[in-house]
């Protein structure tokens, strides 16, 4: 009777294996899904990014406004007539200015 219950067990066991440790098992499954689920957030955050940058894109081809704005703020460019006012933070130091040298023509 002993030696029953011990095959009994030990087929059990060997049935079992492959369900919870195996290729398919169960802990496989939720690596997968764990897996899965981070491949999701990153796919949903390019998919923002890209809307984003289509909407940019948009933006350019159809008015002038986004490209004024753009040479505005990142080339630093202002219109005929305006005053530039850059307020600095209290602990930037104030940016140097570098004019050209204007050649000293000889003769005159």
């Amino acid at each position: 009777m002993r030696l029953l219950f011990i095959v009994l067990a030990l087929l059990t066991a060997i049935t079992q294996y492959p369900l919870w440790l195996g290729k398919g098992g169960w802990m496989r499954v939720q690596e997968l899904e764990k897996k899965a689920a981070s491949q999701q957030e990153t796919n949903e955050a390019l998919i923002a990014r890209n809307n984003a940058l289509q909407a940019e894109v948009q933006d350019l081809k159809s008015g002038k406004a986004a490209i004024e704005e753009r040479a505005r703020g990142e080339l630093g460019m202002i219109k005929e007539g305006e005053i530039y006012v850059q307020i600095l933070a209290p602990h930037e130091k104030e940016p140097e200015i570098k004019t050209p040298a204007i050649p000293k023509k000889k003769g005159n």
